[in-house]
C-alpha cells in the first residue's frame, strides 16, 4: 500500500513536549492517573509520560471497535480494564487517535461512573472526518481532516506501527 507523509517525527516530538508542559502546569500539586489506550497509544504514551515533570500514576486499558477492519464496527468492547483505583482522582485518557469517538466516549462514561474527580482526554490525533460521537479533546497533538493514518503506534491490521512518522495510506 502506498503511503504519504502526514506528520514528521520532529513535529511529533515537539508537540509531545508542548502537551507534557501543559499537562504538568495544569496538574501541578496533583497526581493524575494517565490511562493509555492499548495498543496504538503506547509510543505516544511513553514519550508523553517521560516528558511530564510532575508525579503521575499510569495504567492501561484495551478497548476495540475495529478488529482487523479499516472502519469501526460501531460497538466498543473492553478487553483489558484498568487496575488502579481512580475514585476521587484526576484521570487523563491518553489515546493515539480520535476517529469515530466511540471508544473514548465509552471509556469516559465508564471512568466517570467510577468516580474520577476529573476526566480529560489527551490524543495525539483528533481526526475530523468520521465523528459519530462528539468527544472533546482537552490536549490535542494534531487535528487531521481525513485519511487512514498509520505509524508511531497507529496500525492497519497490526502493520506500520513501527514507523517513526505518521502517514496517510493511499
Amino acid at each position: 500500500m502506498e503511503r504519504e507523509l502526514c506528520v514528521s517525527k520532529e513535529a511529533i516530538q515537539k508537540r509531545v513536549q508542548v502537551l507534557a508542559k501543559k499537562i504538568s502546569a495544569d496538574y501541578e500539586g496533583e497526581e493524575p492517573v494517565l490511562v493509555g489506550v492499548l495498543n496504538g497509544a503506547v509510543f505516544f504514551f511513553a514519550d508523553l509520560m517521560r516528558a511530564i515533570c510532575i508525579p503521575t500514576k499510569m495504567d492501561f486499558v484495551r478497548a476495540t471497535s475495529y478488529g482487523s477492519n479499516m472502519q469501526s464496527s460501531g460497538s466498543v468492547r473492553l478487553t483489558k480494564d484498568i487496575e488502579l483505583p481512580i475514585e476521587g482522582k484526576p484521570v487523563i485518557l491518553v489515546e493515539d487517535i480520535v476517529d469515530s469517538g466511540l471508544t473514548l466516549s465509552y471509556l469516559k462514561e465508564k471512568f466517570e461512573q467510577r468516580g474520577a474527580s476529573s476526566l480529560k482526554i489527551c490524543a495525539l490525533i483528533d481526526k475530523l472526518e468520521r465523528k459519530e460521537k462528539d468527544v472533546f479533546v482537552d490536549y490535542c497533538g494534531f487535528q487531521i481532516q481525513e485519511g487512514f493514518l498509520v505509524g508511531y503506534g497507529l496500525d492497519c491490521n497490526e502493520e506500520y506501527r513501527y514507523l517513526p512518522e505518521i502517514y496517510r495510506l493511499k
